[in-house]
């Protein structure tokens, strides 16, 4: 029986084998591979889906943390520029498998981890999610409540008024997270344009009432010799990095609703780092130019907004909250709550999984993470970016150099299955992990290796790479000819229809 079919480089299942493999308890509606006329996501989807997600605080704040620590702006703004340009390789490079095979990110972890080996990357990157989720959740909440404040000459006096805000609006979250990945396209759609003109507004503000750009463009770099720079640059480009290699994980979650590899390709190529670049630009401007008008500089757009009259904060903290919204669901929601489901298919549905997503952010503490910047840029960004750059590391290795890109579709699905391996483990990806953590935790402790910590997610991920690809030579696990069958068919555009069993 011929299993699965591929029609211009996107793979689906038949309907016998669907059928055969929806009684599974790895299966259910949400992990199941997405069907042809589910490709809908077209190239301005996924542009749409990264403006909104950029255009978050946390994206405006990141330069200033770099700057406190010594770097000029145009420093920074290369830092961050170079930064996302390097995640963007291993999204792209694990946006083909979501595209080509229509599976989320635990169905596609079975693949190198083994089907109960797979909670393992997939709880990882749950457990950074919900800190993000937490972060942006108490984003929103200093919006709403300094809104409260400045409107309401009581609010202020209210005990536990920033507690209840901070209910309210994880409560509101949760709600919209709900809707899943359609209702995620829906809300960027609107939060690109409103945010981002939006931000085009506030730096002709700044301008415009600064009479220029004010001295933070001005100010020279704090470093005397390159090394000292390095020595700030490395770990932050490696923040800039784990700002996103927590998408670079989980991006099948979006891509297994593209339309084509290169729409989605082209997409993120150019709304990733352009976006992120261009707004901590503005970022720094904005900065620059409150300390020509309020006479202090003012990092945080929320206390930015206190100071304006309360119509102005009341569009201002709307707009906050649609930002810290879209990055929470689509960044931070979808992730976690697909790994809980993952536990057990057949009974957690995806609302529970992001329920205990918000339950566990709050547990966190974000309050904590984002009461300085040594937390933020060298605790968290750099900490989780250790863990997940080893993962990324092994995805692309399974994929890209074992596999080459060829793989059962059923058998993800099968508890016994090819990729059952040791009873649900892949012990060589254990291995993998554990020796990409391990190396650059070594210079945590060792001074003479300290850049092997700085560099973290890019020593971790080579390093798991090449552990990974040794470790799986000859494994039992990757197709041979004649191992499975398959429908490939072609557009007559491109070549004449064929059918070909491998």
């Amino acid at each position: 029986m011929k299993t699965q079919i591929e029609h211009n480089g996107i793979v689906v299942l038949t309907e016998e084998a669907a059928q055969e493999v929806s009684g599974s308890p790895l299966w259910n509606d949400d992990l199941r591979p997405t069907t042809r006329q589910e490709h809908s996501w077209k190239g301005i989807n996924f542009a749409t889906l990264w403006i909104g997600m950029c255009l978050c605080i946390p994206s405006y704040t990141m330069a200033s943390g770099m700057i406190a620590l010594g770097m000029n702006w145009w420093q920074a703004v290369g830092t961050i520029f170079l930064g996302n340009v390097i995640v963007l390789i291993p999204i792209l490079l694990n946006s083909h498998a979501g595209t080509k095979f229509g599976i989320p990110y635990p169905v596609f972890a079975r693949l190198w981890f083994g089907d109960k080996g797979a909670h393992i990357p997939t709880l990882a990157r749950a457990l950074v999610a919900a800190g993000w989720f937490g972060i942006n959740t108490w984003i929103g909440t200093e919006a709403i409540d300094t809104l409260l404040m400045a409107s309401f000459s009581s609010w202020g006096n209210l005990p536990g008024h920033t507690a209840i805000v901070f209910v309210l609006f994880w409560l509101l979250n949760i709600g919209i997270a709900y809707r899943g990945p359609e209702g995620i396209k829906k809300l960027s759609a609107v939060a690109a344009p409103v945010v981002g003109i939006s931000s085009i507004i506030l730096l002709i503000w700044a301008f415009t009432n600064a009479g220029g750009w004010g001295p933070i463009l001005e100010t020279p770099s704090k470093f005397e010799t390159t090394g000292e720079f390095l020595k700030v640059f490395f770990p932050s480009l490696t923040g800039v990095i784990g700002f996103w290699a927590t998408l670079a994980l989980n991006i099948p979650d979006f891509c297994r609703y593209a339309q084509s590899q290169k729409s989605q390709m082209v997409a993120q190529s150019l709304s990733l780092p352009i976006t992120m670049t261009v707004f901590s630009f503005i970022g720094i401007a904005v900065t620059s130019a409150t300390i020509v008008i309020f006479g202090q500089a003012i990092w945080d757009p929320v206390q930015l907004l206190a100071k304006f009259p309360p119509f102005v904060i009341l569009l201002g903290t709307i707009i906050i909250v649609i930002s810290s919204v879209t990055i929470n669901v689509g960044a931070n929601v979808v992730a976690p709550a697909r790994a809980i489901e993952n536990l057990y298919p057949k009974r957690i549905t995806f609302g529970i999984g992001a329920i205990i997503t918000g339950l566990f952010a709050i547990l966190l503490q974000p309050w904590y993470i984002m009461s300085n910047f040594g937390n933020y840029i060298f605790g968290w960004l750099g900490t989780y970016a250790a863990l997940l750059g080893p993962i990324d590391g092994i995805a692309i290795a399974d994929y890209w150099l074992v596999r080459r890109r060829q793989l059962h579709l059923k058998e993800l699905y099968k508890p016994n299955g090819r990729y059952n391996y040791a009873n649900g483990f892949n012990k060589n990806g254990v291995y993998a992990l554990i020796v990409g953590v391990a190396i650059p935790v070594l210079g945590l402790f060792i001074p003479p290796l300290r850049f092997l910590w700085d560099n973290a997610w890019t020593f971790g991920l080579f390093i798991a790479i090449g552990v990974y690809t040794y470790l799986m030579k000859n494994d039992q696990s990757v197709l041979k000819e004649g191992e499975y069958e398959q429908i490939t068919l072609f557009d007559s555009k491109h070549t004449r229809p064929t059918e070909m069993a491998k």
